[in-house]
């Protein structure tokens, strides 16, 4: 085999939403180094919607980023890696709108933004007015040209954006509509690789070299 077949071979393409989003940043992270310590290459591919659950499932990606616990009851070929990348916090964002929040319901009232693909607000927000768009920046531009009332998204990122686009008066409303952990999941064309990944996502939880990827994952999409 050629040197360039072997490091080709050694490559892991896994998908992911589009967007700058902290939270990918970090996943990426943690992944990488994760992926380099059983000597294979992450190669991250920013796909729109459900496109990158869609081609990790069909096996034209190795697997996807991250993703909440249970994607393989709808996506039967993905396989979790059972080690938390980090906590995944959805949250209501907003610049002059305000109420109570007391879960998904109190949002009925408003118009809606968030990111098409994240498949635990569309769910919730069924019948709901919303405006599913392909990044949050371009959900944050809507929310400031009062195309929208709120948008609902991952803390980090709305954050991040808001920073970046210098968009005054953004507030988060509490408490969180859902905070859960997410996890890597691979094709089960590689599910061998899955009890390596685990050993070596939980040496990298005891050496604390997640807790500094983490940090240095929320701080590389600021601008």
């Amino acid at each position: 085999m050629t040197p360039g077949r072997a490091a080709a071979a050694a490559d892991m393409h896994v998908s992911t939403l589009i967007g700058s989003d902290p939270a990918s940043a970090i996943a990426e992270l943690v992944m990488a180094e994760a992926y380099r310590r059983i000597g294979r290459v992450l190669v991250v591919h920013k796909l729109p919607g459900e496109r990158t659950l869609v081609m990790a499932n069909e096996g034209r990606m190795d697997g996807e980023l991250y993703r909440k616990v249970g994607m393989e009851r709808e996506y039967p070929n993905l396989m979790i890696v059972p080690v938390p990348l980090l906590t995944y916090e959805i949250v209501i964002f907003t610049r002059g709108t305000d109420f109570v929040v007391s879960g998904w319901d109190s949002l009925r009232p408003y118009t809606i933004g968030y990111v098409r693909g994240i498949k635990i607000v569309k769910e919730n927000t069924e019948g709901m007015k919303t405006e599913a768009v392909p990044t949050m920046e371009q959900a944050f531009q809507k929310l400031t040209m009062g195309r929208t009332d709120i948008v609902v998204g991952n803390r980090l990122a709305g954050l991040a954006v808001a920073e970046a686009l210098k968009i005054d008066e953004v507030r988060v409303l509490s408490p969180a509509l859902a905070s859960f952990p997410v996890y890597h999941y691979v094709n089960k064309n590689h599910a061998a690789l899955v009890p390596a990944l685990v050993t070596a996502l939980q040496a990298m939880k005891a050496d604390k070299t997640i807790e500094k990827l983490q940090k240095q994952g929320a701080r590389a999409t600021l601008p």
